[in-house]
């Protein structure tokens, strides 16, 4: 049975959770783990994201399998927070659903990614510097 990459993705989503930009750093701060899964060329023009580990999407379960032996030492159980951002939210929500599969059972993703996250901080910055 073929489908959709519409229908995959709508289908992985109901199977993580999703977090907003403002989030991000309470979740940190909590001890969950931010991870950026986009390509080295992708952070260099888009910019990176502060708090975050880069773990590129075509490692990203070996590096955070907490039983693996290639994890990194962020990782501690399956019941820690994940929370993976891509460029625009898309390719995240699947990386996600991956890790729910794995066992995770805090799974998220940024919705709307990076960019999201960078208009938010850029409308934060904006705001923050009115009253000067």
């Amino acid at each position: 049975m073929s489908r959709r990459v519409e229908d995959v993705l709508e289908e992985a989503r109901t199977r993580i959770g999703r977090v907003r930009p403002p989030n991000l750093e309470q979740i940190i701060a909590a001890g969950g783990l931010v991870v950026d899964i986009r390509p080295e060329a992708q952070r260099h023009d888009e910019g990176a994201l502060p708090g975050a580990v880069v773990i590129e999407r075509n490692v990203l379960e070996w590096r955070l399998d907490p039983r693996g032996e290639h994890r990194i030492s962020e990782v501690r159980d399956y019941d820690q927070q994940v929370v993976v951002v891509c460029s625009a939210g898309y390719a995240s929500s699947l990386a996600a659903a991956s890790l729910a599969d794995l066992g995770f059972t805090r799974a998220a993703d940024l919705d709307g990614g990076y960019l999201a996250w960078r208009a938010w901080s850029g409308s934060r910055s904006a705001h923050s510097g009115a009253g000067r």
